[in-house]
């Protein structure tokens, strides 16, 4: 509802409802538009409560649909900004609201919450179209002045990979960088008959606080080495530096900061982390589906140790990996600190990753 786009459809005469049993108000959802509207109202009760809203909160709402959440939003806080793309559901939520004492604290922005420059809130409460789970988690993420926390609606597995810990099946790029940027908890398991039209999936409430200060790390340089570790999470980090597109990458970017006689800077500054992070939500994909998958043969071919013109700058890499012991260690057991560590050892070696 929030992202994604509308199609203008003419309705047959006669009542379409009679045709499509998924309706509010006179307005059919569609279930490829990510249009679930949440029909139980202890449900909606109980992810207010689990909010923690305060009176003086202004509330982002991301997919409003028809105002059964907004209504217990305006409740609860201050005011709520609804960004929502379909006019239909725009004009359904301005008729609701119409000359109740609530329509001078709701204020409704029409357009894709992905491409809408948002305005100043304190706590972003959302049931969201289910495909743009990863570019918005990251917009928000991206936004200043940081907010206080968001409680999203998401796709249960997507939500399982954002609270996934080292070891857990479902451990992720998507957790690494999620859980580096903010503390995320999983709230409350969501079935699929609580909403209208139904979804195929369940569906999970998550609550993520953008962490404050924000890691002095060089946020490039993190998803940098990330990225290269989790392209096949469940291998020896030794067997992934061993490959020649892996090497190839890291000694065109030593030799060109050699040649240039540069050094990336230490840590990323609010803003050029806040771009890299909204840029972050595109690279990841809906799912990240990070593992061991679909990947070139040409990607897993290893350096051959007779190929002596890079072979000194194989060992450079594999001796980061046996000082600190992570040669025999994989991605998908390795903590934030983990990753922390290696970095601090790649770049002190004059190693880097962007």
């Amino acid at each position: 509802m929030a992202g994604g786009k509308i199609k203008r459809e003419k309705l047959q005469r006669g009542g379409a409802a009679a045709s499509n049993p998924h309706f509010q108000g006179g307005i059919p959802f569609h279930k490829s538009k990510g249009q679930h509207i949440l029909k139980n109202p202890l449900l909606v009760d109980s992810i207010i409560q689990k909010s923690g809203i305060k009176s003086t909160d202004i509330i982002l709402e991301i997919g409003p649909g028809t105002g059964n959440l907004t209504k217990k939003l305006l409740e609860a806080g201050k005011s709520v900004i609804a960004v929502e793309l379909d006019p239909r559901m725009v004009l359904e939520l301005q008729r609701r609201f119409q000359g109740t004492p609530y329509s001078s604290r709701l204020k409704v922005i029409q357009g894709d919450v992905l491409k809408c420059d948002l305005p100043y809130f304190d706590i972003c409460v959302a049931n969201i179209p289910y495909q743009i789970s990863s570019p918005l988690t990251f917009k928000l993420l991206s936004h200043r002045p940081l907010f206080r926390c968001a409680v999203i609606m998401f796709q249960r597995e997507f939500a399982m990979r954002l609270v996934a810990q080292p070891g857990d099946t479902l451990y992720c790029r998507l957790s690494v960088n999620t859980q580096l940027l903010a503390r995320v908890n999983h709230l409350l398991k969501v079935g699929r008959n609580n909403f209208r039209p139904p979804p195929k999936v369940d569906s999970s409430v998550v609550r993520i606080e953008p962490r404050k200060p924000l890691p002095p790390v060089n946020f490039k340089e993190w998803d940098g080495l990330v990225r290269i570790c989790f392209n096949r999470k469940n291998k020896t980090l030794g067997s992934l530096f061993r490959q020649k597109m892996v090497l190839s990458l890291l000694e065109k970017n030593f030799k060109t900061l050699q040649a240039l006689q540069l050094t990336p800077e230490g840590f990323s500054d609010d803003k050029e982390m806040a771009m890299c992070v909204s840029a972050l939500g595109d690279t990841l994909g809906d799912m990240s589906m990070d593992g061991d998958e679909g990947k070139d043969d040409e990607e897993d071919m290893e350096m051959d140790d007779g190929e002596t013109k890079a072979s000194d700058f194989k060992d450079k890499v594999l001796d980061v990996l046996k000082l600190g012991g992570f040669e025999d260690k994989r991605a998908s057991k390795l903590s934030q600190a983990d990753f922390m560590h290696l970095l601090s050892l790649f770049n002190k070696a004059g190693i880097h990753f962007s």
